[in-house]
């Protein structure tokens, strides 16, 4: 018996505002937008669906969605000014080689973004 064949691998967030949110992962992220409707959205992001569906209430909740960027302050600057906002500053993780960031997307989803350390 074979395993199973996967056609595409999505990760799904939740939104208050679709618009709002495809907007804010186009502008913070440099997001493609594959399919845009009220119910369902696809994004991707260096390969990766990101699927918005209605149901978010703003409130932050923790995705394990993760972003690793070259330049950390200024992901964070374009993060925010597309109406994200941060929830844990910059700190660094020498073990882990990175320095990571929480934040919030524009509808409250909590994500990671990271800068990869030597």
């Amino acid at each position: 018996m074979g395993a199973t064949q996967v056609r595409k691998t999505y990760f799904i967030v939740a939104v208050a505002d679709m618009e709002r949110a495809v907007r804010f992962y186009l502008e913070a992220f440099g997001a493609s937008v594959v399919f845009s409707s009220a119910e369902w959205s696809e994004v991707t992001v260096t390969g990766t669906t990101i699927a918005l569906h209605p149901g978010g209430d703003g409130t932050e909740t923790a995705t394990g969605l993760g972003f690793e960027v070259d330049d950390l302050d200024g992901a964070l600057r374009e993060l925010t000014r597309a109406g994200g906002w941060v929830t844990s500053p910059a700190r660094d993780r020498p073990a882990e080689r990175i320095r990571l960031a929480q934040v919030a997307d524009s509808e409250g989803n909590v994500l990671t973004v990271a800068e990869a350390r030597g």
